[in-house]
């Protein structure tokens, strides 16, 4: 079928420009949005060199080549994935539109294929981080690659929508279902209340959630040894055409996603 859609969230996403260029250590320069501490950057990348996050990866390779990849090469940075806040849609104050969710690291095969390695904090590991799933293509490296200095990689996964994130407003990258147009610059507060009147209705405790509606699915942990958390947010089922777009995207992206057992 061609390269893999993938990536319509279900249980997300972030990369400073030049952290990205330089390494984990200038994270620190987007605070407005919680970034992970160096320690957790490098815990979350060698988490993704283990025995068992390359065999979720040689998994996602048969998967999509049906035979064997060969040896599996790794990227020595990190992408640190944030998702939409439910505090920054319910539009509580001082919310940051993002929150962490994983840190991403690319893998490739020795055929030149391409997937991205999900580091999330895992209080069981012995680093603190472990692989939770595997996604083909590398989505995250490429879009990073497109920030503007000083912006953060976003991940609206209700639509699969990935944002140029910084401090005045967001830019949309790309977008499965696309709710404003592709390079439009919108103000942070603009946003919001496109957020809000998008999801504010469907929130942990909203009556619609009760009546039986996914609505965000909620699950953080706090480390202590950073202020990163981990975040997973479900699909927004919406009553109108998004969502029937929206269940076949996430049909075809569960279909190709390795999850670990």
């Amino acid at each position: 079928m061609g390269e893999i859609c993938r990536k319509f969230a279900a249980g997300a996403a972030i990369a400073v420009a030049a952290l990205l260029s330089a390494g984990p250590a200038e994270a620190a320069g987007a605070s407005w949005v919680a970034p992970p501490s160096e320690q957790d950057v490098a815990a979350a990348v060698n988490a993704a060199a283990t025995a068992r996050a390359i065999s979720f990866a040689k998994s996602n390779f048969r998967q999509v080549g049906h035979g064997d990849p060969g040896r599996i090469t790794l990227e020595h940075k990190g992408i640190p994935v944030y998702t939409l806040n439910p505090d920054f849609v319910a539009a509580k104050p001082g919310a940051p539109a993002g929150v962490l969710r994983a840190i991403a690291v690319t893998a490739t095969s020795a055929t030149g294929a391409k997937a991205t390695l999900r580091s999330a904090p895992d209080q069981a590991a012995p680093s603190g981080w472990s692989v939770g799933n595997v996604l083909s293509g590398n989505d995250e490296e490429k879009l990073s690659a497109r920030l503007r200095p000083g912006s953060v990689l976003l991940n609206e996964p209700q639509i699969n929508g990935w944002y140029d994130l910084g401090r005045d407003g967001v830019v949309l990258l790309q977008a499965s279902l696309p709710q404003s147009p592709v390079g439009e610059f919108t103000p942070l507060d603009s946003y919001q209340q496109q957020v809000h009147e998008r999801y504010a209705d469907k929130l942990p405790g909203s009556e619609y959630q009760r009546g039986g509606g996914i609505g965000f699915k909620q699950a953080v942990q706090q480390r202590d040894t950073g202020p990163a958390g981990s975040l997973t947010v479900g699909l927004i089922v919406f009553g109108s055409a998004v969502v029937l777009g929206g269940g076949f995207l996430a049909w075809r992206w569960t279909r190709r996603r390795i999850n670990p057992k």
